[in-house]
């Protein structure tokens, strides 16, 4: 049985994605800023598109910005903000547990002159909003906090952070930007986009292609250019707009929109089948997501195994699963999330990230528990660790 559950880090694209995908590189494959007919056709697709990803946020179309993926779009958002507003401020507050892009994008802001505060969060990886709330200043141009986390799932509380910048913004004269990036959250947990002024969004984690994401930018708002050139995107981001990759993101977008509560209730039920399975059948684990959290994302920890080795265990019975997030799987270090979130080494070396989609079912979780335990039967008496 094959069994797919990363995908946190990629998702299958639907089958509709694929074709509409196709139609733009095989036959619609004009130049959006072209005058002809095959030009126009090019972008009216990315009218459509953005009209879809406007409806599923309940936000209008002329705030949204392609962008190549959720990197992008949060290098856009921190950037254009912080360069934007360097003359109102210089500090921007972030958490010890966000994506690397947001992380990687704030120090090369210190780099530059920029301030900058990390929050800590608690063993559950919520961010603490005494530090947050100890830190806000009227030097203070930007906050950004993700909703979902990409390794354990936890929610940041966005509706209390973004009520206590703008009351804090109020008392001291000054407006306090809020960022979140959303790539974990889009399409899998309710966003109230009235709460934000830049979301990020990416369109393969909601079985859209990769190479497509979006920054939302509160109409009226104004942040820097990020790419320079002809001026696509409003002059934002110039540069050819990748079409097929565009008009399959508003396929997903749609789709999910349609769908929503329905394959996030699909992906908590699987989820807490094979949560529930764990818990009776492995001993000796440490479930790193709590409580409610995100319907997509379980990382556990098991304890005297290596997370590295079980994953390739797995990997042989075709089961998919990962480490921690994709896009630092290739560096040698710890997890930063479960590090902030105060677990220790061997914890850390242990842990596992499920995570689920619409397509995932029962039976493929009853499948993976049959395999993960026997997998973790075996290196415990073998002695991984040694």
């Amino acid at each position: 049985m094959f069994v797919y559950l990363d995908n946190s880090a990629t998702t299958r694209p639907y089958d509709a994605v694929i074709a509409e995908m196709v139609r733009y590189m095989d036959t619609h494959y004009g130049n959006p800023s072209s005058l002809h007919r095959m030009g126009m056709t090019a972008e009216k697709a990315m009218k459509g598109a953005r009209k879809s990803i406007a409806l599923s946020l309940g936000a209008k179309e002329e705030e949204f910005c392609f962008t190549s993926g959720g990197t992008e779009a949060d290098n856009m958002a921190i950037f254009g903000a912080a360069l934007a507003r360097k003359r109102r401020g210089d500090k921007i507050i972030t958490s010890q547990i966000e994506h690397p892009a947001v992380l990687e994008s704030c120090r090369r802001l210190e780099e530059s002159g920029f301030r900058v505060e990390y929050l800590p969060v608690d063993e559950n990886g919520i961010v603490n909003m005494q530090a947050l709330e100890s830190v806000l200043d009227n030097r203070t141009i930007l906050i950004s906090v993700m909703q979902v986390n990409n390794e354990v799932g936890s929610v940041q509380p966005i509706s209390e952070i973004s009520e206590l910048r703008k009351r804090t913004g109020n008392q001291l004269g000054s407006e306090i930007l809020l960022h979140t990036d959303a790539v974990q959250s889009y399409g899998k947990y309710p966003i109230q986009i009235g709460e934000i002024d830049l979301l990020s969004v990416s369109g393969h984690k909601i079985h859209g292609p990769k190479g497509a994401g979006a920054l939302y930018i509160r109409k009226g708002l104004r942040v820097g250019p990020y790419l320079f050139g002809g001026g696509q995107e409003r002059g934002l981001r110039s540069g050819t707009e990748n079409v097929p990759a565009i008009a399959g993101f508003g396929v997903a977008a749609e789709l999910c929109r349609r769908n929503m509560d329905q394959r996030i209730e699909s992906m908590r039920t699987v989820k807490t089948y094979l949560t529930k399975g764990i818990r009776e059948e492995i001993p000796d684990v440490l479930f790193n997501s709590f409580g409610e959290g995100s319907a997509s994302i379980l990382n556990i920890s098991f304890l005297g195994v290596r997370g590295e080795v079980l994953l390739h265990t797995l990997e042989q019975s075709e089961i998919y699963v990962s480490t921690g997030s994709a896009c630092s799987s290739n560096k040698k270090g710890q997890s930063h999330v479960l590090k902030a979130m105060g677990r220790s080494d061997q914890e850390i070396e242990g842990a596992i990230r499920f995570s689920f989609c619409e397509f995932n079912t029962i039976k493929e979780m009853d499948y993976v528990l049959v395999q993960l335990k026997n997998a973790v039967q075996k290196f415990r008496k073998l002695g991984s660790f040694r």
